[in-house]
């Protein structure tokens, strides 16, 4: 059996990779297939927290270019992010693996409040801490709610899953010639304007020294590769 490398993870889902091949919503299917893979993960004795997007049911960002209050926006936005961590809750518990999920807006009836060292002590304890509700603030994206609950719970490092296989120096879906990177420092994340993740979520990450890996999502078996050490994806870190 491989061993992994970090003992303490956290993975950030965006909230398109619960679409599958819709258009919209979430997939059941692919919801599954996620699942499925972090078993995987904690069947290795790895603590694993997640937070996951709401782009598949809400964007804050766009609702409020159309005329929506930011502020409002961005709380249901965040409330997208609670039915994404309810759906793979679910989706967990239904391959008996050990959940919680714990909101930063409170909604007592279907999550936990967070509190870190409730957090810390479900991670202890085997089960999967799924952080939704994003910061609890507008103005901040999932990516920094997942370097601010990587750094509270003292992560080892945050993989990233995207569509793509790493980091590129442009967008590899418009531009053929795309250069991937295998490792690039955090400041050259910053200056190059590569979109990670956003410069709140860099900074931090960067202040806490925390490493990042963004890797295909879409790959089977990448989850536990990239946990196992393997050489996929985009390695962020350091300085340049």
């Amino acid at each position: 059996m491989e061993k992994p490398v970090y003992r303490r993870v956290l993975l950030k889902l965006s909230g398109e990779a619960l679409m599958g091949k819709r258009a919209f919503g979430i997939d059941p299917e692919m919801v599954g297939h996620i699942a499925g893979e972090i078993k995987e993960v904690v069947a290795l004795g790895v603590q694993l927290g997640v937070v996951i997007g709401g782009g598949n049911i809400f964007r804050g960002l766009e609702a409020s270019g159309g005329g929506t209050d930011r502020t409002i926006a961005d709380y249901m936005g965040m409330l997208a992010t609670v039915i994404n961590s309810l759906a793979l809750q679910s989706a967990l518990e239904a391959k008996n693996v050990l959940t919680r999920v714990q909101s930063a807006i409170e909604i007592k009836e279907v999550a936990e409040p967070f509190i870190q060292r409730r957090a810390v002590r479900h991670l202890e304890k085997g089960r999967v801490v799924i952080f939704a509700g994003g910061t609890g603030n507008p103005f901040f994206t999932t990516d920094t709610a997942a370097s601010l609950r990587a750094v509270e719970i003292k992560a080892d490092v945050i993989i990233k899953a995207t569509k793509v296989d790493g980091v590129y120096d442009q967008d590899p879906v418009k531009f053929p010639d795309a250069r991937m990177f295998d490792k690039i420092s955090y400041t050259d994340v910053l200056t190059k304007n590569l979109k990670v993740m956003d410069a709140t979520a860099i900074s931090l990450c960067r202040e806490n020294r925390l490493p990042i890996v963004v890797f295909n999502l879409l790959k089977s078996g990448n989850i536990k590769n990239v946990i196992c050490g393997h050489s996929i994806g985009t390695a962020v870190g350091g300085e340049p």
